[in-house]
């Protein structure tokens, strides 16, 4: 028998792939489960978006390899984007690259600059690629506690009571997933600062900017980010363009070419009209956006009154298409909780206990439900 890689036994399944086969199995046998769990945009792109690929994919000349480190429309648009909304100055040129999603650049990044045995700063809670792409290259994940008492920021003074002579990279992500906490320009000023006091490189995930925040916060609005901190972004959640699989690296020319060198030899680039339909999204309107979290908010009030009615606790003050919400003292973890919602009220939603230890006792409602299945949701309550 052929057996697969030592490094598969580091991993396991995404946990949304073995429950939505779960749920595929309840609904085959007749239970209309609502599915509040997971935060795949249900809203298309603008019209423009839509119109600008299909021109772009009806001509004949655009079905060939594209370049590997992104057309010079898109990069100048992603560069246009940040200095509008961001305040960020940005070469389109080196400090920019087009990504196939975010994800793929979570993985591009740590096998350009992670050995084995090299550590690596994960939170808890967090996305749960960062500590999956860490087991497959091999690096030792050392946690570091993201809590409600500590407003969901690293505490410094903890984090270094650990060996860090090792550690080469620490991965945060504002406005964070999975507890929608927004942080300030100082916030990110300590973060490089830590950065740059342990020569760690600091990775921000940045994808939840534009849903129900205005404060459009970037790790480099913070002078001297660019010599130790890389950021990613994605039009997944802020364009509804998730299956597009479009996002961007930003980053200093030295730092992007590292990343650039693992990348090409991993992909051929992305389709160019793609690229295209891109660059038009980036240049949506202030309006387009506007109208896109007029539907979110809805949509929170609503999973606000689910919260209610099943006793949760949870901030108002909360930003990107989740809310998160603490459980009622009585069940033993969220898991459990969960359990309970999806067998009496035919309800999934998501257990904050897949996103680290510190998300045990909470939960997680995704704002990309359809607006019907929210207000079902609270009748079966």
């Amino acid at each position: 028998m052929i057996k697969p890689a030592q490094r598969l036994s580091t991993v396991k399944e995404y946990y949304f792939s073995n429950k939505l086969r779960e749920i595929d199995n309840l609904r085959a046998s007749g239970i209309n489960v609502l599915n509040l769990g997971i935060g795949n945009p249900d809203l298309p792109p603008s019209e423009e978006t839509l119109n600008t690929l299909h021109i772009a994919s009806s001509d004949k000349k655009n079905h060939g390899y594209p370049s590997y480190n992104g057309h010079k429309s898109l990069r100048e648009a992603f560069s246009k984007w940040y200095k509008k909304y961001f305040k960020v100055d940005l070469d389109s040129e080196n400090e920019v690259l087009p990504l196939i999603g975010s994800k793929e650049g979570i993985m591009h990044i740590s096998m350009a600059f992670l050995n084995p045995g090299d550590g690596v700063l994960i939170p808890n809670p967090s996305y749960p690629a960062y500590r999956a792409v860490a087991n497959l290259v091999g690096a030792k994940i050392i946690d570091f506690n993201l809590t409600e008492a500590n407003g969901w920021f690293p505490d410094f003074d903890e984090i270094e009571k650990n060996d860090l002579s090792n550690v080469k990279m620490m991965w945060v992500n504002y406005p964070n997933m999975p507890t929608g906490k927004l942080v300030s320009a100082a916030d990110f000023k300590k973060l490089v600062d830590f950065g740059l006091k342990h020569n760690i490189l600091i990775c921000n995930d940045n994808p939840y900017s534009f849903i129900l925040n205005k404060n459009f916060s970037s790790i480099f609005q913070v002078n001297g980010a660019k010599d130790i901190a890389l950021e990613l972004n994605s039009l997944s959640k802020s364009h509804n363009m998730a299956g597009w699989r479009i996002g961007v690296l930003i980053g200093n020319q030295t730092l992007i070419k590292y990343v650039l060198t693992v990348k090409s030899n991993v992909d051929s680039g992305m389709f160019l009209p793609l690229q295209l339909a891109a660059a038009q999204a980036l240049n949506s309107p202030d309006n387009w956006y506007d109208d896109l979290n007029v539907h979110y908010e809805r949509r929170r009030k609503l999973a606000h009154q689910i919260l209610d009615s099943a006793n949760c606790t949870y901030s108002s003050d909360q930003a990107g298409m989740f809310v998160w919400a603490k459980i009622p003292d009585a069940y033993q973890d969220s898991i459990s909780f969960t359990d309970e919602l999806l067998g009496k009220y035919a309800l999934f939603i998501t257990p904050g206990q897949i996103f680290g230890s510190n998300g045990n006792r909470y939960i997680r409602i995704s704002l990309a439900s359809k607006e019907n299945d929210l207000i079902e949701a609270q009748k079966r309550f």
